[in-house]
């Protein structure tokens, strides 16, 4: 493939010579804070399974019960996850990384921000657990997305030789989302008890909706991957990218197995 400009030797394909460590730190900074928010948004509902949604979505249950039925609820959202990234994969080569890290990044606050405005089945009946599944569905989906966007966005604007570094910004997303989110529970959990089951557990779900805005924010001040660009410029798009990685990484995966996989403890392809 032909690139637009000078190519530096042991860049990235489609990064010029004169991409600027500035922009690509910005692009690297907002795909992390964008992860973080992202994962604090997801984490959430974890917490929120073990202490709250048992009690309140699923209160014909016994307490067994209930607490299953609240964890596989938020097990929905991790069987979502590679539906979004097909979803996402697909748009980010046809209508660019950004757009598509825009949406995943409204799609998951607003859906979070919903919970937290979602009343219990005392008062909407067997609704409120139906649209609790679907709300964690719509999670799983974005974060699908979102994990793998933020990584290639970074990773396609990054210098030659720090493609590494620049990947691993997005990944420190997920613990500080985590720390976030149980931070903003023990922070709740301080209420009487009565005033946490009524409204203190719908304040750090109804937080989705400012730290939204500021990760939508960060995102507007990025510019496009140039690889995207210069792929636009080529008319290069994939038009079903997830077969093409069937079709072209499965084989040189399946080749590099070693014949004892043991060997191969830890170890990517």
């Amino acid at each position: 493939m032909s690139t637009v400009g000078q190519v530096t030797p042991g860049a990235p394909p489609g990064a010029s010579a004169d991409t600027k460590s500035k922009d690509a730190g910005r692009v690297a900074f907002a795909s992390f804070v964008g992860t973080a928010l992202e994962w604090y948004d997801y984490f959430l509902f974890g917490t929120a399974s073990a202490i709250v949604f048992n009690r309140l979505y699923f209160t014909t249950l016994n307490p067994t019960a209930a607490t299953l039925a609240a964890f596989a609820t938020f097990g929905v959202g991790f069987a979502a996850r590679p539906i979004g990234a097909l979803i996402f994969g697909w748009l980010g080569d046809r209508m660019g990384r950004k757009p598509a890290l825009l949406i995943t990044v409204v799609m998951i606050g607003v859906a979070t921000g919903l919970i937290g405005l979602l009343p219990g089945y005392a008062t909407i009946g067997v609704a409120a657990p139906l649209l609790l599944v679907l709300l964690r569905l719509v999670q799983g989906i974005a974060v699908g997305g979102e994990w793998g966007g933020a990584i290639t966005l970074a990773v396609e604007h990054a210098p030659p030789g720090k493609r590494g570094w620049y990947a691993a910004l997005p990944q420190v997303g997920s613990p500080v989302g985590t720390l976030l989110s149980s931070g903003a529970f023990a922070l709740v959990l301080l209420l009487p008890s009565e005033s946490f089951d009524s409204w203190g557990w719908r304040l750090p779900f109804l937080m989705a909706f400012p730290l939204m805005g500021i990760a939508v924010y960060i995102r507007r001040k990025v510019e496009e991957s140039p690889l995207f660009d210069e792929m636009l410029e080529q008319n290069e798009q994939a038009k079903v990218p997830a077969l093409d990685i069937f079709r072209q990484a499965w084989a040189g995966c399946w080749w590099r197995w070693p014949r004892r996989p043991w060997e191969s403890a830890g170890s990517t392809c």
